[in-house]
């Protein structure tokens, strides 16, 4: 099923680089309901609608999953581990950042919150599979 597994990290990684802008559609969205100022863009926050507020944290939260998966993901191709096991967790990383930031938006916490959970232990599982191919 997975054939190129080094195709399918680097896929995913790209994938994950995109989801970070994904949320931001609907900042936008919400900046120019609230009139949105270019002169101070950081001051109109307080004035955002509330999906626009947790576009935003979706959108910051995305940046900080992204630096271990990123890692995870390049570690993986150094060490040659190429099982079905890192194609699923790289995928299913970029599927469930994909579902968080939705969540989060249409606020559903508990969503949100599984999806953080499944995308960190993807990440986890990355970082495992080489460790191990590395001993």
């Amino acid at each position: 099923m997975f054939s190129n597994i080094p195709w399918v990290l680097a896929a995913s990684l790209f994938g994950a680089t995109l989801l970070i802008y994904f949320p931001y559609i609907f900042v936008v969205v919400g900046r120019v309901q609230a009139g949105f100022d270019v002169a101070a863009p950081r001051a109109l926050f307080p004035k955002l609608p509330p999906f626009a507020q947790r576009a935003v944290w979706a959108h910051e939260n995305s940046f900080e999953t992204f630096m271990p998966f990123a890692a995870a993901v390049l570690l993986t191709l150094i060490t040659h581990v190429e099982t079905p096991t890192v194609a699923i967790a790289s995928l299913s990383f970029v599927i469930a950042r994909l579902l968080y930031s939705v969540f989060y938006i249409v606020n559903v916490p508990i969503g949100r919150s599984l999806m953080f959970g499944v995308s960190t232990a993807a990440t986890i599982t990355l970082f495992l599979q080489s460790l191990t191919a590395l001993s």
